[in-house]
């Protein structure tokens, strides 16, 4: 195996497939990353049962070639490489990575041990990458970190017609965010797959860079898979068991009184006051006809602010969150002021973004659980 590559090119295909390296794993092979140079590209793999990523890129093949190398090592190496053409062959145990008079030499990891990698499903349709990024970074932030519950650590994502929706929980908090899909003559019927939101995420991230994305399933024999290809990478995801709880009901607030405010003047409020609150103490707002107030911390260590605010439905509405939960919600948002629907302390509310005509735009909602126990 002998191949020659542009030295940025080389260093992202690592960086993209390294992504899909476990943290930790018994089995030392999985560390690895599979290099395949044949017929004028490279192909750079990672896989780790849960998600598989191949990123392929322009070489100059002298002599094709698999090898599996150490994969946080070789991207410690592509880090540090002049910026030129790198130059790498197989000199039998050893992967040798040389550009401009630099030369490493690593071990390689035995072939013959590495796992059967999953075959991505077909695309069935395309959506805007850009726009995928953005909901995926949206919803995302309401799931859930307990691995010990893994249906609360992902991503709903289904599809039907023209229209894709993801939704993730964590049980204090759901947000669901809708976005147009393109589907293709090979899509039927509609989708509905869990997918950890942890690599949801890397794969927006990574593929969402502009240009269309490409989905793919296989109900009937794809093993559990969600496919994604952008560009010249490609990512299988494994399905997690389960769906989320539904949340029409969760999201119907009638009854409800309406606040209007600048979104990131609440973010920065809120983060101000927060700075006295002890871990877990939530921020109290009081909203009125005046605007609203910000309150937090216990005793001496309190902190307050007041902002300007518009309020309907009710006189007066107090209600508190966690700071961090707020926070996310809200920088999830991307318009200038955002309208929230209370129900009151100690139960839902639920935030809109508000369009330039001052409509409560319905793409991307949150909801949130107020703390019961007012400051």
């Amino acid at each position: 195996m002998e191949f020659r590559i542009d030295r940025t090119a080389f260093a992202e295909a690592v960086g993209r497939a390294v992504r899909a390296l476990p943290a930790r794993t018994p089995v030392p092979v999985l560390g690895g990353l599979l290099l395949e140079a044949d017929a004028g590209r490279l192909a750079v793999t990672g896989f780790d049962f849960e998600a598989a990523v191949r990123v392929e890129a322009d070489a100059e093949v002298a002599a094709p070639g698999r090898v599996l190398v150490p994969g946080r090592r070789l991207l410690e190496v592509c880090r540090v490489l002049p910026e030129e053409p790198v130059s790498c062959a197989l000199e039998v145990s050893r992967f040798t990575v040389e550009a401009d008079g630099t030369r490493f030499g690593l071990s390689t990891l035995p072939l013959a041990e590495y796992p059967a990698l999953p075959t991505a499903p077909a695309p069935c349709g395309t959506v805007d990458a850009g726009a995928f990024a953005t909901a995926v970074a949206q919803v995302a932030v309401a799931a859930g970190r307990d691995e010990t519950l893994p249906l609360l650590t992902g991503v709903q994502l289904r599809l039907d017609g023209g229209e894709m929706t993801l939704a993730a929980s964590d049980r204090y908090r759901y947000a669901v965010r809708r976005l147009e899909w393109r589907p293709g003559a090979a899509a039927d019927g509609v989708v509905d797959a869990l997918l950890p939101a942890r690599r949801l995420l890397d794969v927006a991230r990574s593929l969402g860079r502009g240009g269309d994305l490409l989905i793919g399933w296989d109900p009937a024999g794809g093993g559990g898979l969600i496919g994604f290809e952008g560009g010249r990478t490609r990512t299988a995801l494994r399905l997690l068991d389960g769906r989320l709880p539904a949340y029409r009901s969760l999201f119907d607030m009638a009854g409800a009184a309406v606040a209007e405010v600048a979104r990131e003047g609440l973010a920065e409020a809120v983060r101000r006051v927060a700075v006295v609150a002890e871990a877990n103490s939530p921020v109290r707002l009081d909203f009125s006809a005046d605007g609203v107030m910000l309150r937090a911390g216990y005793g001496d260590d309190v902190a307050a602010q007041r902002l300007p605010a518009t309020l309907t439905g009710a006189d007066e509405m107090p209600v508190a969150f966690n700071p961090a939960y707020l926070l996310d919600a809200l920088t999830s948002f991307e318009s200038p002021r955002v309208r929230l629907e209370l129900l009151g302390a100690g139960q839902r509310a639920l935030l809109h973004a508000v369009d330039e005509q001052g409509a409560a735009a319905g793409a991307h909602r949150h909801l949130l659980m107020s703390v019961k126990q007012l400051v």
